[in-house]
């Protein structure tokens, strides 16, 4: 067999699937089926409905993922965030998780994770420049 490498500049979706494939296919020959379950937890205007903001996460490998949290800037410090991650910590016993891990930026919420009980496993240093980029698991 002949190959090369050939790059592109404007990959597609399709191109992405064509790499993800085989790797999901060699992960679940060696950690199992990696079934991703997602979960969202909306914070929505009581008059209009409008999402104002919440927590996204998935469950993969039994470990709840938190890919997005938002708290409005007009309900912070009103326990909002505190209670997104409670209700994300309660889902995670309730589907017996291993644990819960995110990432978050210095200029984001480092301290709010750290308050709430997260431990810091990793950072890069410079990313986004002048920045880091924190992961914190509990």
């Amino acid at each position: 067999m002949s190959v090369h490498i050939d790059v592109n500049n404007n990959p597609t979706e399709e191109d992405r699937l064509a790499i993800l494939e085989p790797l999901k296919r060699f992960n679940a020959e060696q950690a199992g089926d990696g079934k991703s379950e997602k979960v969202a937890m909306f914070i929505r205007d009581d008059q209009t409905r409008e999402i104002l903001g919440g927590l996204h996460a998935r469950i993969l490998y039994q470990w709840l993922f938190i890919e997005l949290l938002v708290v409005p800037e007009q309900t912070r410090g009103q326990g909002m965030g505190s209670r997104l991650m409670q209700m994300a910590e309660d889902l995670a016993v309730e589907k017996g998780c291993a644990g819960i891990w995110l990432d978050t930026f210095d200029f984001q919420a480092p301290d709010f994770y750290r308050r709430h009980g997260y431990t810091e496993f990793g950072q890069i240093d410079d990313y986004p420049p002048g920045s880091k980029r924190f992961f914190f698991q509990k």
